[in-house]
C-alpha cells in the first residue's frame, strides 16, 4: 500500500508542466478549452486497461474532488471536471514486476454542466488532446458522440467509469 501511494505521488508530481497546456494548445473541435491548470489537480483514482495496456491517473478539479471525497458522484455536481491522463504501460526499469508510465497517449476531460450540455443527453462536455503536442481529437464537434457511445454502459453512474479511490481518514 505504501509503495502504491508513493508511486501515485511521484506519478502525479511527475506530470510535466509542458503537458499542462498553454495558450498554444488549440481548443477541441467543440470549442472546449484545454484546462491549463490540470497538473495542479488532485487524484480521484487510477485505472489500468488490460485490453490496450494503458494506465491512467484520474484527476479532478476542486469541485470534483469535493464530490468524490463526500461520495456525491451520482450525479456529479455542475462545475466538476474530471481528467484522465493516459500512458502506455511499460515495465518499470528498476522493478521488473511493476508497470510504469511509458509513452504518453492523451489527456481527456469531462466537464459537468447539466444545462450547457443538456442537449447531448449526458450533461457532460467531452474533450481529448492527443500526444505530447496535445493535438485536439476529432475533426468536428460531433466527435464527442464517440465518447458518449463508449460511456453508455455507465449512464446510470452519471456517465462516469471512474470509481473514486477510498482514502483512510486521518485523525488530528
Amino acid at each position: 500500500m505504501q509503495r502504491s501511494i508513493h508511486f501515485l505521488t511521484l506519478l502525479v508530481l511527475g506530470i510535466s508542466t509542458a503537458q499542462a497546456g498553454s495558450s498554444s494548445v488549440p481548443p477541441a473541435p467543440n470549442g472546449i478549452e484545454f484546462p491549463t491548470d490540470y497538473s495542479d489537480w488532485r487524484v480521484i483514482s487510477t485505472s489500468h486497461r488490460i485490453d490496450n495496456k494503458t494506465m491512467r491517473v484520474i484527476l479532478g478539479n476542486d469541485t470534483a474532488i469535493e464530490a468524490a471525497r463526500a461520495g456525491k458522484t451520482n450525479p456529479w455536481p455542475d462545475g466538476a471536471v474530471i481528467g484522465k491522463i493516459v500512458w502506455k504501460q511499460t515495465e518499470a526499469a528498476d522493478w521488473k514486476t511493476a508497470i510504469a508510465p511509458g509513452k504518453f497517449v492523451h489527456a481527456e476531460f469531462m466537464f459537468k454542466d447539466s444545462k450547457k450540455w443538456a442537449a447531448n443527453g449526458t450533461g457532460w462536455g467531452w474533450a481529448r488532446w492527443v500526444g505530447m503536442d496535445q493535438k485536439p481529437f476529432g475533426t468536428d464537434a460531433n466527435f464527442s458522440q464517440a465518447c458518449i457511445t463508449c460511456h453508455a454502459p455507465v449512464k446510470d453512474r452519471d456517465w462516469v467509469f471512474t470509481t473514486p479511490a477510498m482514502l483512510p481518514v486521518m485523525h488530528k
